[in-house]
């Protein structure tokens, strides 16, 4: 029998034309009326929103729900064993930072992490020397979507900064609380961008704040003891395409305003030895040209892909006049060697960069120039740089994974080049890197370029073409997925899945022009690389087409729905998060969050006819047509400011409408949360749970 036999009729969405003419071209689109007109206010108050949408995601949601039903015993069965396979009463190894080494830790049960620190040379596992700071549950009481922003002590670690959402909205609230007593002053900082910058005297700090269209467009300094009305504006951003982030440097001598969109960038700089001061303007924006800045001593140390610099090269400038025209190389750009980040301490640089599709650490002496890399050998791995939270240290932090290898975390002195394991991630249930194979296999794309594609499945799979594999792709605005651990899809590794990662065009996996090569334009790169990536799969062995469930989520989820309308047959079902399926229509309202930001990746079909046509031709809402679809779950959150709910909910009705075929069409609408889901760790469980009882059920292996 077909996993969705006997189901009763899908919800009808009301179809009411509204047309649009743009350089000429007439659109109608069936279902605008789902998109609530009071949207910026039903983000901060839910209960507003509109009845007759509030009545049809509701028949969606029931829809959905007796869909499913019959996964509910695989879905429990699905969450207790990811869960078994957390440590729940779990805690990190401290940062040492002056008097203090900082940290998180969960209890038993908990969704949330409490915050803690100890004496510098403490013992974190001595519960008895944690001194608790912030309790992410107590805090999250009652609420039914909580999100913490963490907390960021101040220099003399007398006061914290403590940010959260409890609406999904992703305006955050910012609290100070005094670390002492664990008390919270009067201060109440509403719609920020989640965090704050302490002056050095820890009686002020900086924050962004979000406007009604949920862009951080302002920064201001806010004096502990003060209402939010009082605090300074020390700079406004008017152009509504460029997102704005606040920060400081370790030595705590300045105040970094970091202006970009997705290809330019602008750094304005404040010297904290005069907080009233204006910030000054490191290099104007030019259009293209991107850099990032941290500060070492006397210098600034400067990554940017400025003159020709594609894969990015680092720089230096002193700090008394760091301006382009003194900007001198230090690190050159290497063809193939992507700079991904960078962090300078008091006697060395190091930097994060990805060669050959695989990451590495360099550590460079700034006495001698002298180099090192930290490598690993595996086929596929991911490492992480943490970093240090201060400035004059040897040692670093950073984390090492491979698909089948748990989270290691080290300690590596850059002097002596000495790694000391902290700690290996924890399965309680279990888990024996041996019984698993990890390999990274090259799928032939339609221009000839080669897609990398991570694989991890059990050695007692057969590739024999029967196995069910889930496919999982994003492939936009550089994102680089990597091939690290992930306890979660070991369930269903060992239901005989084969699980893969395209690493697809749009993303920097082989360097930045990777992603010049799926963006704009090239746009429909990326969806034919993930369709190569499918087909080299079956081609091998691996699985088969009616095998295959294909999974992306935001910018990945648009990927989904692309597909879906080129290569239906290919896929025997499609998991689509929150996705981006609606491109043309949001990129022509300039009112939404993302919009003007977005140009730079997508186009601006506002202005230009060519980038109109661009985005018309593979748009996934646009291009629906009369053709069979597989199953499909669409998922999205009532109050998500990325991807606005009504985007999957206009593209489920305008598939079902269209679909030739009787594979369902599921859309499942978090009616609490936004963009990310469940907030709590378990509760994000039970939705990876859902989507993976989908695809266990569209599979046929319950």
């Amino acid at each position: 029998m077909p996993p969705f036999a006997n189901l009763a009729p899908a919800p009808s969405a009301l179809k009411k034309p509204v047309t649009d003419t743009r350089h000429g071209i007439t659109r109608t689109d069936d279902y605008a009326w789902l998109r609530a007109d009071n949207w910026q206010a039903m983000f901060k108050d839910p209960s507003i929103l509109d009845s007759r949408i509030r009545a049809h995601l509701e028949a969606e949601n029931a829809y959905m729900e007796s869909a499913m039903a019959d996964t509910k015993d695989l879905q429990k069965l699905l969450f207790n064993e990811m869960k078994g396979r957390i440590k729940e009463d779990d805690s990190s190894i401290p940062m040492k930072d002056g008097p203090y080494a900082y940290g998180t830790a969960f209890v038993t049960g908990g969704e949330q992490p409490r915050y803690f620190r100890i004496p510098r040379d403490g013992d974190h596992r001595n519960e008895a020397s944690r001194q608790l700071l912030l309790d992410g549950d107590k805090e999250a009481a009652g609420k039914d979507y909580f999100r913490l922003a963490g907390i960021d002590h101040c220099t003399d670690h007398g006061h914290g900064i403590w940010g959260y959402d409890d609406k999904g909205s992703e305006y955050f609230t910012l609290r100070v609380r005094n670390l002492s007593t664990g008390e919270d002053l009067a201060d109440v900082i509403e719609n920020t961008g989640g965090g704050g910058v302490w002056a050095p005297d820890g009686k002020s700090f900086f924050y962004t704040l979000q406007d009604d269209n949920h862009r951080p467009s302002k920064v201001f300094h806010h004096v502990i003891g003060t209402p939010q009305s009082a605090d300074r504006l020390v700079y406004e951003e008017t152009d509504p395409g460029f997102f704005m982030g606040v920060g400081g440097s370790l030595l705590d001598d300045f105040i970094f305003i970091d202006i970009h969109d997705h290809e330019t960038s602008e750094y304005r700089i404040l010297s904290t030895r005069d907080l009233t001061a204006e910030p000054v303007v490191v290099a104007e924006r030019e259009e293209g040209v991107e850099y990032s800045m941290t500060e070492g001593g006397d210098v600034f140390y400067i990554l940017t892909n400025a003159d020709g610099a594609k894969d990015f090269k680092i720089c230096q400038a002193p700090v008394t006049a760091p301006g382009k025209d003194n900007w001198t190389e230090v690190v050159a750009h290497e063809p193939g060697r992507l700079i991904l980040n960078h962090m300078a301490f008091a006697r060395h640089l190091v930097w994060l960069e990805r060669r050959d599709g695989l990451p590495r650490i360099m550590v460079r002496d700034c006495r001698t120039g002298e180099e090192h890399a930290i490598a690993f050998a595996e086929e596929a791995y991911s490492l992480g740089l943490q970093g240090a939270a201060e400035y004059d240290t040897d040692t670093i932090r950073f984390s090492y994974s491979s698909m089948t290898t748990p989270s290691q975390l080290y300690d590596y002195n850059m002097a002596t080049r000495e790694r000391v394991l902290l700690k290996t991630q924890e399965v309680p249930s279990g888990h024996k890197p041996e019984d698993y194979v990890t390999r990274r296999v090259f799928a032939t794309a339609h221009d000839g370029e080669m897609v990398p594609v991570s694989l991890l499945y059990r050695k007692d799979t057969k590739l024999d073409g029967s196995a069910p594999c889930l496919l999982y792709g994003y492939g936009a605005y550089g994102m680089t997925i990597p091939a690290g651990f992930n306890t979660n899809c070991l369930s269903l590794v060992d239901r005989g899945f084969v699980y893969a990662i395209a690493h697809i065009r749009g993303g920097k996996d082989k360097g930045f022009q990777w992603y010049e090569d799926g963006k704009m334009e090239k746009k429909e790169n990326t969806f034919k690389d993930f369709i190569a990536a499918a087909d080299h799969l079956v081609k091998e062995g691996f699985t088969s087409y009616e095998n295959i469930i294909a999974e992306g989520g935001s910018a990945g989820g648009m990927l989904m729905g692309a597909v879906a309308n080129m290569a239906p047959e290919k896929f025997a079902g499609i998991i689509a998060a929150v996705p981006f399926v609606d491109v043309l229509n949001t990129m022509l309202d300039d009112t939404l969050p993302l919009t003007p930001p977005e140009w730079p990746e997508w186009g601006n079909p506002i202005e230009s006819e060519e980038e109109y046509r661009w985005i018309a031709a593979y748009s996934p809402y646009d291009n629906v047509g009369a053709k069979p679809y597989p199953p499909i779950l669409a998922l999205s959150g009532l109050t998500d400011p990325r991807v606005t709910y009504w985007e999957p909910t206009k593209w489920v009705a305008k598939l079902r409408e269209h679909t030739t075929g009787d594979a369902p069409i599921l859309l499942k609408t978090n009616m609490a949360a936004g963009h990310g889901g469940k907030s709590g760790r378990f509760q994000r469980l039970e939705e990876i749970a859902f989507e993976y009882a989908f695809a266990v059920k569209v599979s046929g292996k319950m």
